[in-house]
């Protein structure tokens, strides 16, 4: 499966042009990238439930929500993708972003729930060793980088602001992240380098998941 690298030509004309009478007399090549993404996605999900668990594939709509943004132009210049892990078990999820000068791939925590959250500070406030081994594993580092995500600019309520591990639980977001070059999307070989991020990830999203399906004692959830 390989993407054309027309869809970079294709959002770069729809910046430009970014109105609804422009779109509509090229939506029928739109319609076309949007086919050849989805086909990409849908082929991923097949691999990755091979060795994960994913219960759907969603790709954005290209229509934007304007009524509360200063932006008002009506059309995205990106394709934007999920992969949705079973829940409650298998937590986390994976993102594709497909933008000219702007592709990434990214796996994690982008919105947690209060009560997730509150539940993985619990963890870090206990013991942050294992993730900390994990996230800092040279197989792992060389691939996906150092962890990204919004933080507080202090402690959480009820956390010391010098404990040791503070820069974790201050986090508001658990995020790693992959930039890729337009050139390496249109790669023959892409969707493996992707599925191979994938398999490389799965040590931090099973950590996170046995942490947000178990009580701060250990026990099961489920």
């Amino acid at each position: 499966m390989i993407l054309s690298n027309k869809i970079f030509s294709f959002f770069k004309n729809l910046k430009l042009n970014n109105q609804r009478d422009w779109f509509i007399d090229n939506k029928p090549t739109f319609k076309l990238y949007e086919a050849q993404v989805k086909e990409f996605g849908e082929e991923l999900k097949n691999r990755l439930n091979k060795f994960d668990s994913i219960d759907r594939f969603k790709v954005f709509r290209i229509y934007r929500d304007v009524r509360f943004s200063k932006d008002k132009t009506p059309f995205k210049t990106y394709f934007g993708m999920t992969w949705h892990r079973s829940k409650p078990q298998y937590r986390g999820g994976y993102y594709l972003n497909i933008s000219p000068g702007n592709n990434f791939l990214a796996c994690g925590f982008w919105d947690p729930s209060p009560k997730d959250l509150k539940r993985i500070r619990q963890e870090f406030n206990y013991d942050a060793q294992d993730f900390k081994t994990i996230v800092s594993a040279p197989i792992f580092n060389s691939i996906w980088g150092d962890l990204k995500g919004n933080e507080l600019k202090t402690a959480p309520r009820g956390i010391d602001k010098n404990h040791l591990e503070i820069d974790l639980i201050r986090k508001k977001q658990y995020i790693f992240s992959i930039p890729y070059s337009n050139k390496e999307v249109c790669e023959e070989g892409f969707i493996d380098k992707v599925e191979d991020a994938l398999k490389k990830v799965r040590p931090f999203v099973d950590y996170m998941s046995e942490v947000l399906t178990t009580d701060e004692n250990g026990q099961s959830l489920l």
